[in-house]
C-alpha cells in the first residue's frame, strides 16, 4: 500500500483547547489506588495514605532544551516526563502521577501533539504514573512542554541532599557522559544537513548514545536495589547538569567537601571513542554533559561491603570535611583539580 505523501493534518482549531486535551488524553488509564479524581474536573485529587507528598516540575522549551531539527516528537514527550520521575527518584520516592502542560503554536497540526502524547504514554506505562491533568494554550514562541511530577513516601525512606558526612562514600549508577556525546553526533548530523539536505545523517554504531540523549530512562529501580541491599542512602540526588554541578549540590547541602576520583568515573566505551573522534576528554563531558539522569548518593562507610561489588553501582569518591574543598583527584599524579559547575544552565547555555 502506498504512503500518502501529503496526508491531510488536523489544525488544533478543529478542536478547540478542551476538545484538544479531551482528544489528547481519552485513552489514558490508571495504575495508581491512591489516584481518586483525574482530567475532567476542575482539579486532580490524590490520597496519599498517610505517606509524604513529593513534586517537582521541569520545562523543555524549544530551541532550549531541545531542536525539533532532530528530536522526534514521540521521544521528547518520553523524556519530558522522565526528566522528572528522575528528580523523584532521587528523593528515593515512588512516582505515582503527572501534569503536563503544553504551549504549541498553529504551526503544530493535531497529528503532532498525538506523536507528543504517545511518547508521554509510553512512559505512563513503563514507569506506571498516572496523567490526572494539564493544560494546553498557544504560543507564539514555539513549543512549550511543562511536567509536574508527583511522588509518595513513607517519612522514614525520603533521601534528601542534606544528609551526607564525612568519610560517607560517594556512589553513582550506571555510566556517564552518554547523553552529551550523542547530543555532539545529533548536532554535528544536523549541521551537515542543513549545509547539504541531500547528505545522508551518519548515525550508525552510535546507537547506544543516541538513545542516551534522545530517550533516557529514570532509575527508579534503584529504590528496590538499596532496599534488597538494606542500604538507605545518607543524601542523593540525580545527575542531570554533570556530575560536577550535582556533587557540589551535594557539598552545599551537606556541608562537607568531595574527592573525585577521576579513575573511578564510570564510562561506556563507545562515550570515550566518540569523544576522541570528536577531540574531546571524555572525563570532562562527564563532568560537564549532563542528561545522564543516574543516581549520585552517598552511604555510611559500614555500608562498603553491601555495595563494593554490585554492578550498578561505582563508588567513585569519599566525603571530607569542608574545609578540604571539593576537588577531582587526577588519574596518576594524584594532582587536586577544582571542582568547577560548568554543568547545563538553561540561562547560560544558549
Amino acid at each position: 500500500m502506498l504512503e500518502d505523501k501529503n496526508p491531510q493534518m488536523t489544525p488544533i482549531s478543529a478542536y478547540g483547547e478542551f476538545g484538544l486535551i479531551k482528544h489528547l488524553t481519552d485513552n489514558f488509564s490508571f495504575e495508581n489506588t491512591s489516584t481518586e479524581i483525574s482530567i475532567g474536573d476542575d482539579a486532580a485529587m490524590i490520597n496519599p495514605e498517610g505517606q509524604h507528598v513529593v513534586f517537582t516540575t521541569d520545562i523543555l522549551a524549544e530551541g532550549v532544551h531541545f531542536n525539533l531539527g532532530y528530536v522526534p516528537l514521540k521521544h521528547l514527550g518520553y523524556k519530558a516526563v522522565v526528566v522528572n520521575l528522575s528528580d523523584i527518584a532521587a528523593m528515593n520516592a515512588t512516582p505515582t502521577q503527572i501534569i503536563v502542560g503544553l504551549a504549541v503554536s498553529n504551526r503544530f497540526p493535531v497529528e503532532a501533539l498525538e506523536e507528543i502524547y504517545e511518547g508521554i504514554a509510553l512512559a505512563c506505562k513503563r514507569y506506571k504514573v498516572d496523567l490526572v491533568g494539564g493544560d494546553t494554550t498557544s504560543s507564539t514562541s514555539g513549543l512549550v512542554l511543562s511536567v509536574t511530577a508527583v511522588g509518595l513516601e513513607n517519612a522514614e525512606n525520603i533521601v534528601k541532599r542534606s544528609g551526607a558526612k564525612a568519610n560517607d562514600l560517594l556512589v553513582v549508577t550506571g555510566d556517564l557522559g552518554g547523553a552529551y556525546m550523542g547530543l555532539q553526533i545529533l548536532e554535528r548530523e544536523h549541521s551537515v544537513y542543513l549545509a547539504n539536505p541531500q547528505m545522508q545523517p551518519e548515525m550508525e554504531g552510535y546507537d547506544y548514545i543516541l538513545e542516551r540523549q534522545l530517550k533516557p530512562e529514570a532509575r527508579t529501580d534503584i529504590k528496590k536495589t538499596l532496599k534488597d541491599l538494606d542500604i538507605k542512602p545518607t543524601s542523593m540526588i540525580d545527575v542531570s547538569d554533570g556530575l560536577s554541578s550535582e556533587i557540589l549540590h551535594l557539598s552545599d547541602q551537606s556541608k562537607v567537601g568531595f574527592h573525585l576520583y577521576e579513575q573511578k568515573i564510570p564510562m561506556d566505551s563507545l562515550t570515550i571513542s566518540t569523544a576522541e573522534e570528536l577531540n574531546l576528554n571524555p572525563v570532562m563531558c562527564a563532568l560537564s554533559g549532563g542528561e545522564d539522569y543516574e543516581l549520585l548518593f552517598t552511604i555510611a562507610p559500614e555500608d562498603f561491603e553491601k555495595i563494593k561489588n554490585h554492578p550498578d553501582f561505582t563508588i567513585v569518591g569519599h566525603a571530607v570535611d569542608l574545609t578540604q574543598g571539593n576537588y577531582l583527584i587526577a588519574r596518576g599524579s594524584n594532582e587536586l583539580i577544582p571542582l568547577n559547575a560548568q554543568g547545563w544552565d538553561a540561562f547560560l547555555n544558549k
